[in-house]
């Protein structure tokens, strides 16, 4: 089954309410947490989270784009994410293994993510124990950017790496998503797509989700 994520980095915060409740036919609510040192861009924090999780029951996908990502994975837990999803190449490999843990101890739901120059084996450590696996198709920090055609043997590699461990694994993919790359995508083995300015810059969005769900069934 593939999913779709709108990610409100493109929504109006002025109406954020609203903006939510016009995608709700979404499988999943995305959510980028940037720091400004990881990614050269600044975003939300935990008090818009708890803002989100009260006017919405969306399962909420939160991506940590921020430096050591550990300290706050339990906090945007807490705080009303359903899956985190943190950055392999901003924590060390004990400090990974421990958030993971201590998500799956608060019921939630873990997920690590790569930048589109990182390799595929950086996740190897790690993948029995995750519940997503985010391919960034773009360079994090920025709504907008065009899709990266060079992420998609990465999609591919991913994909027969949990296919050979019979892992329920999901793989989402985030940057650049259209009716076009989405079927690219999905062909490559993603089955979650986060999509930004493409759902919330047309005019109807829940038709807009259901025709990438068309493209990804075709």
């Amino acid at each position: 089954m593939i999913k779709i994520s709108p990610s409100i980095l493109s929504a109006d915060f002025a109406r954020l309410g609203y903006e939510i409740e016009s995608v709700k036919s979404a499988d999943y609510l995305h959510l980028d947490v940037m720091d400004g040192v990881f990614v050269p861009n600044i975003t939300i924090g935990l008090p818009v989270l708890e803002s989100i999780r009260k006017v919405t029951d969306m399962p909420l996908d939160v991506h940590l784009m921020i430096t050591s990502p550990s300290r706050y994975t339990a906090r945007f837990a807490k705080a009303g994410a359903d899956i985190v999803v943190f950055h392999v190449e901003a924590e060390t490999r004990e400090n990974i293994f421990l958030a993971i843990e201590e998500l799956h101890d608060l019921g939630k739901k873990a997920g690590l993510s790569i930048k589109p120059d990182t390799p595929v084996t950086a996740l190897q450590p790690y993948i029995e124990m995750l519940d997503l696996i985010l391919v960034m198709t773009v360079e994090p920090g920025y709504g907008g950017q065009k899709f990266i055609a060079a992420t998609l043997p990465k999609i591919s590699g991913l994909r027969r790496m949990i296919g050979e461990r019979l892992l329920s694994c999901e793989l989402e993919v985030d940057g650049g998503i259209n009716p076009e790359t989405a079927g690219l995508c999905v062909g490559a083995g993603a089955n979650v797509l986060v999509a930004g300015k493409d759902i919330f810059q047309s005019p109807d969005r829940a038709k807009r989700i259901a025709e990438l769900r068309g493209v990804c069934k075709s």
